[in-house]
């Protein structure tokens, strides 16, 4: 261990606790305490070699000595207490009196000791401090004019008239202020190399801090500029930090956000309190990636910058929150289904209690007639009446209980269809001829157009019939007596395109996109005019899907509605799933495709 550590080692058990944490304040105390300590002792210890040498002091010579423990108690002072400042000025006054008292005896502003009044100053700039600077400048400038006063009212008393030991007294005055202020110099000069050494090693940590940290930090003109970006730009928006300057990152700015990004920066700048805005930014493909260009969400806090003079400057710090966003908005995805699926079972109990009820109502109501036939008296033609209206009760019971059977099967994935080829022309006039029968009596016009030469197709030909049933049935309901009903089939292509155009009531805008639904029916459900479940379009949507088509609606309110289905005139199933099985379809129903109901009635 060297001789200079150990002097550090015991100047900073001395310290103040108040600056053992902080390198360059530590530093500057050391600074203080160590010449004078140093210098103290070693005049003491030459004391008694004066004596030897001079033999009795004199009354100032006893004095000027005494008055060297001054700087021992100067740094007990600023160990004690830490005030840096303070002890400066005490030091001052301590000098100016040593110099002073030294000066008044030895001819006044002549005296060899005049000179240290330079000094006086030039000990207190290593305070850093103007107010210290500028009290020991007043203070030896006083002391100056003072003694210039005494002299000039020969106030002092007379001067050694010895020429030549007032030149050796000048010269030992002019020698030892200049050492004096040659060790102030170094002490400067190290103090600045410290400082320089500390602000070098605080920049290499905030470089490193601002290079390894995910979020961005900048610092913006009022206008928005970029004034400097730290490194984990590049990593967040895949550009180089040099293309990010200036107007670069505004440039990135999605265009709806780009008024909240710069009024967050206005506002920051002019209010002087912190701001936050989530804005999109554009981030480029990354490198060795197939990944387009996209946009990032991003969420920046901005507050003034405290050192900025010239202008309004806003220290911002950017952080990525795509995934946080994504989760929102899976978040209100989930929020929305929930709600769509309580007004589904609001809907079904409303649609149940009604499609339930009546027919049931009717079962129990006649068949007690029946019972009751001896006390009734009912005849054979009114029980069969009676009996047959039990039988359409029940078969509308079935169908009710059939389709919500299905619709279950449907969303499980576990319902069954078996692709095979037939002819749709003769499945669409079948079907169409069933339906005759209730178009005359509704009063409506059936109109079928199959030509002769229509393809076979491969498919399920129980769903083509009930998407053809349910489709056609649906038009003939809703189509006021003396309408009509077309049905339209043609080939585009390698799809089979099916039309059913009816003049009927047609569906409200608002209701158009809901269409397809389960247990959805336009209007509200207390104000139908119609019985049904719902599920007719809802059926046909979710078999349509199945077979990889597509069906579009179009209407206008009183005017009329269009459903249009294309299907494949050859569809294959997943190669990973079994024609008789579409479990893995199961993803596709809930994606919102085919999210409907599917029936296919037996007796098609």
């Amino acid at each position: 261990m060297t001789v200079l550590s150990i002097i550090r080692d015991c100047l900073d058990a001395l310290l103040h606790p108040s600056a053992r944490y902080d390198a360059l304040t530590r530093a500057r105390h050391r600074a203080f305490m160590a010449p004078r300590l140093l210098g103290s002792l070693v005049a003491l210890a030459a004391f008694p070699i004066y004596l030897a040498m001079r033999g009795a002091p004199s009354a100032i010579e006893v004095a000027a000595f005494a008055w060297l423990i001054a700087p021992i108690l100067l740094s007990w002072f600023l160990s004690r207490t830490g005030r840096y400042e303070g002890a400066h000025i005490l030091s001052s006054l301590a000098l100016a009196g040593l110099v002073m008292m030294i000066a008044m005896t030895t001819g006044g502003i002549e005296s060899f000791a005049a000179v240290w009044l330079v000094v006086v100053p030039l000990e207190a700039a290593l305070s850093a401090s103007r107010r210290v600077v500028t009290f020991a400048s007043t203070l030896a400038l006083s002391c100056a004019a003072l003694l210039i006063a005494l002299g000039h009212f020969d106030l002092l008393p007379a001067a050694e008239p010895n020429a030549a030991l007032r030149g050796v007294l000048m010269a030992s005055g002019v020698a030892s202020a200049t050492l004096y202020a040659a060790g102030l110099a170094f002490g400067a000069e190290s103090l600045a190399r410290t400082s320089v050494s500390l602000l070098y090693v605080e920049e290499d940590r905030y470089r490193l801090l601002a290079r390894h940290m995910s979020d961005v930090i900048s610092r913006h003109s009022r206008n928005g500029a970029v004034q400097f970006i730290s490194p984990a730009a590049e990593a967040m928006l895949g550009t180089s930090v040099a293309r990010l300057n200036g107007h670069g990152l505004f440039d990135r700015v999605h265009v709806a956000d780009r008024p909240a990004y710069l009024t967050a920066l206005s506002d920051a700048a002019r209010g002087g309190e912190a701001r936050s805005v989530e804005f999109r930014l554009r981030r480029d493909a990354v490198r060795g990636q197939n990944i387009s260009a996209d946009f990032i969400w991003v969420e920046m806090r901005c507050r003034p910058f405290e050192q900025a003079q010239a202008e309004a400057e806003v220290v911002a710090v950017m952080r990525d929150v795509t995934d946080r966003k994504v989760q929102e908005q899976a978040l209100e995805l989930a929020r929305t289904a929930a709600e769509q699926a309580d007004a589904s079972k609001t809907r079904f109990l409303a649609t149940m209690s009604h499609e339930l009820r009546t027919p049931l109502n009717a079962i129990i109501g006649f068949s007690e007639m029946i019972v009751q036939e001896d006390v009734l008296m009912i005849d054979a033609a009114r029980r069969k009446e009676y009996a047959q209206l039990i039988n359409d009760s029940g078969q509308h019971l079935l169908s009710v209980v059939n389709g919500i059977l299905d619709m279950s099967k449907m969303e499980s994935g576990n319902f069954e269809i078996s692709p095979e080829p037939f002819a749709p022309r003769a499945a669409l006039v079948n079907c169409c001829n069933l339906l005759a029968l209730k178009a005359r009596e509704n009063g409506v016009d059936l109109v079928t157009r199959a030509p002769e030469d229509l393809p076979d197709m491969t498919g399920d030909p129980r769903a083509f019939k009930q998407i053809v049933l349910n489709l056609v049935a649906n038009a003939i309901k809703f189509t006021e007596r003396g309408g009509n009903v077309t049905v339209q089939a043609s080939v585009e292509g390698p799809r089979l395109i099916l039309r059913v155009t009816d003049t009927g009531v047609g569906i409200a805008a608002d209701d158009l996109k809901r269409i397809g639904d389960p247990f959805f029916q336009a209007g509200k459900t207390y104000q139908r005019k119609h019985e049904g479940t719902g599920l007719g379009l809802s059926i046909v949507k979710g078999l349509v899907g199945l077979h990889n088509g597509d069906m579009k609606v179009q209407s206008k309110l009183g005017e009329g509605t269009t459903v249009a289905v294309a299907l494949p005139l050859v569809f294959t199933p997943p190669a990973e799933t079994p024609s008789s099985n579409i479990a893995t379809l199961k993803p596709a129903l809930r994606s919102g495709l085919p999210d409907q109901v599917h029936q296919v009635k037996k007796s098609a």
